[in-house]
């Protein structure tokens, strides 16, 4: 097999943070222990919630420097995660309440407010890690118009969904397919997340680019984890761990 011709598995650890900080350790150990090494992204909230403010962390700050001159790439994860705001519509209210437990931060901005949090968190996560940002992907994979326009205005090389991954200048889809994930907020969601793993370990073989995200939650569920193990070892049978910077290439 050639390599151009290689299905492609990318693998992300969302919500990276203080808040967080041990969860997401053992989430990189985890990961490395398959990958070979820290072959992943992390998606990185500036103020987790409005109580975890990056720019009040230094030592965190410094270990995301370190990952990523360690090679891991760095996407700008919304600004709090947190949704504050009033949504019109009856699409954007179903979204928010069930698709989400409150966190879908970018579904009811508009394009001012979306485009002042995109780059107010670039700011600060590339002065954390000393390089440009990945990309950015809202909070719970949720985006509406007013972040979709803001999107094509602040210069981000990547941005990704539930369903792909897509160059914000121009629109252009560079991935297909749903992301393999997790849920740990009760046990209707580990159950439904444990029977899609299941599935997508043999229905998403097809796929070119196989995406994989954890979260930090996932650590306190041992079976969220086994299921995790089970994916990561299925999917790199048949698959080089990749970058989302190769979708760029």
């Amino acid at each position: 097999m050639r390599h151009s011709d290689a299905k492609r598995l990318l693998v992300s650890i969302h919500d990276v943070g203080p808040m967080f900080e041990s969860e997401v350790d053992r989430l990189a150990d985890r990961l490395a222990g398959h990958l070979g090494g820290l072959r992943l992204a992390m998606l990185v909230v500036p103020d987790h919630w409005h109580q975890a403010p990056l720019s009040r962390a230094p030592a965190f700050r410094a270990k995301l420097r370190g990952w990523a001159d360690a090679g891991v790439e760095m996407f700008v994860h919304g600004w709090s995660h947190r949704d504050d705001s009033r949504h019109a519509g009856a699409v954007a209210g179903f979204k928010a309440r069930h698709m989400t437990a409150g966190e879908g931060e970018f579904l009811g901005l508009d394009a001012a407010e979306a485009a002042r949090r995109m780059r107010e968190g670039r700011a600060l996560v590339e002065d954390a890690i000393g390089r440009p940002a990945a990309g950015f992907i809202a909070p719970a994979w949720l985006y509406g118009e007013g972040a979709h326009a803001a999107l094509a205005e602040t210069g981000f090389a990547l941005a990704e969904d539930h369903m792909r991954v897509w160059r914000p200048s121009d629109g252009a889809t560079l991935a297909r397919g749903p992301v393999v994930t997790w849920a740990s907020r009760s046990r209707g969601r580990i159950l439904s997340s444990l029977f899609f793993a299941a599935l997508a370990r043999q229905g998403l073989k097809p796929l070119s680019t196989l995406r994989v995200a954890v979260h930090p939650g996932d650590t306190r569920i041992p079976a969220l984890l086994d299921s995790i193990d089970r994916t990561m070892r299925s999917a790199l049978a048949a698959r080089q761990a990749g970058r989302y910077a190769d979708l760029l290439t």
